[in-house]
């Protein structure tokens, strides 16, 4: 049974500045910068004729690429803090495009997204993390903020039934275009 979800990949650009916020954070799990990216949907763990329905489902997504920016560094979690995330400055188009994601996979039987959606790329997970530790490390490292990038696909990935954080699979690609002319994802077959 594949666990899938959607997301934008980040491009190596981006990845490398973002790598170099890592460290420095006690009882910090540090994602690898391979496995960065921004989740639209999560999908979980789903059988095979759902996961063929969720392919086809995102085939008929029909959108032009946008660009993004990452725009600061936050904790999830108020005073227990879980994660260490890279936030998305104002995007309408991502906003969007995960919105169709989510009508989309209401349509095939899953369940709406229980939190609401923010954009964001997780840098690392945090366990026994101290608040006024994670307070220094983003007055430190808070005010980061990326080049804009170019977003000209999503992407269905699958994983592993793990706590999080990689590895992923890319089962299929599904080009964004300017020109909303008729666009083929290239899938792969669902890796067991």
């Amino acid at each position: 049974m594949p666990r899938l979800f959607t997301a934008l990949e980040i491009p190596d650009d981006i990845r490398e500045p973002l790598s170099m916020l890592r460290g420095g954070l006690p009882g910090a799990r540090w994602i690898d910068a391979e496995n960065y990216h921004l989740t639209l949907r999560f999908i979980g763990d789903v059988d095979d004729i759902i996961a063929r329905e969720v392919t086809t489902m995102l085939g008929q997504i029909r959108r032009g690429g946008f660009e993004l920016r990452l725009d600061g560094v936050t904790a999830f979690g108020g005073r227990k803090p879980r994660a260490v995330v890279a936030t998305v400055a104002p995007s309408p188009a991502v906003m969007e495009l995960q919105a169709e994601h989510e009508r989309l996979m209401q349509r095939i039987g899953i369940e709406p997204e229980g939190r609401k959606f923010t954009p964001h790329v997780t840098l690392a997970r945090l366990r026994d993390t101290s608040s006024q530790s994670v307070a220094d490390y983003l007055g430190a490292r808070g005010a980061f903020r990326s080049a804009p990038f170019t977003v000209s696909n999503f992407v269905l990935f699958s994983s592993r039934d793990s706590v999080g954080g990689g590895p992923y699979l890319v089962e299929a690609d599904y080009p964004l275009a300017r020109d909303q002319e008729k666009r083929e994802p290239v899938s792969r077959p669902l890796a067991r």
